[in-house]
């Protein structure tokens, strides 16, 4: 029932297709990425030496955001209270199987086909049950992580503009669709830094 899908890659995939369409403006080709390097982004520093184009780790911000460990936690908990709601209520239907089975040679022909189709109608409606609960918990989770990436879009699109950056790139080594960038444009650390002085004043309110 685990669907706790990291709301950054959602961001990293909108802003590497800007990057690329900065970096063909700039009219300045790539130079060979050392394969070995599983760094990420970045950018060309225009001529008044202030970088333009700068990068956050997303692995890292998903590590160090407390909102997002926080989202985390409170989704596994969820997942995990209604997984065990559906086992209990499986291992209940089973225990009636296993007293119908039981009892079967003692009932009736009539009762046999009674309680056989009771139970059918148990199992279709435990079925329906869980399917539901997966849904129900896959839609929070959407809902949740669509909440999140809209907050630190929204974050990112001011902090940008504050800094006057014109791209923000994101990296991650699961989806390392840039593979080097300078250590200078990475602002990491700043942006979790940010993130987190923000949530710790808007969770004190």
């Amino acid at each position: 029932m685990k669907n706790n899908t990291s709301v950054f890659t959602k961001l990293a995939l909108g802003l590497l297709v800007a990057a690329s369409l900065g970096a063909c403006n700039q009219n300045k080709s790539a130079a060979p990425a050392d394969a070995s390097t599983p760094a990420t982004a970045a950018a060309s520093t225009p001529t008044d030496s202030k970088a333009t184009i700068v990068y956050i780790n997303s692995d890292t911000l998903s590590s160090k955001y407390q909102a997002y460990k926080d989202m985390s936690n409170r989704l596994e908990v969820k997942g995990k209270a209604a997984q065990a709601d559906v086992e209990s209520k499986q291992q209940g239907f089973q225990r009636e199987v296993a007293e119908y089975q039981k009892a079967q040679p003692t009932l009736s022909a009539d009762q046999r086909q009674e309680t056989e189709q009771r139970l059918q109608r148990e199992q279709q409606s435990l079925q329906t049950y869980q399917q539901n609960a997966s849904a129900q918990f896959q839609s929070e989770t959407s809902t949740e992580n669509g909440k999140l990436y809209d907050k630190v879009a929204e974050f990112v699109k001011n902090y940008a503009k504050s800094h006057g950056y014109k791209f923000v790139l994101t990296y991650s080594k699961t989806n390392p669709n840039v593979l080097y960038g300078d250590p200078s444009l990475d602002v990491t650390a700043d942006v979790v830094k940010e993130l987190n002085d923000a949530y710790t004043k808007d969770s004190s309110k």
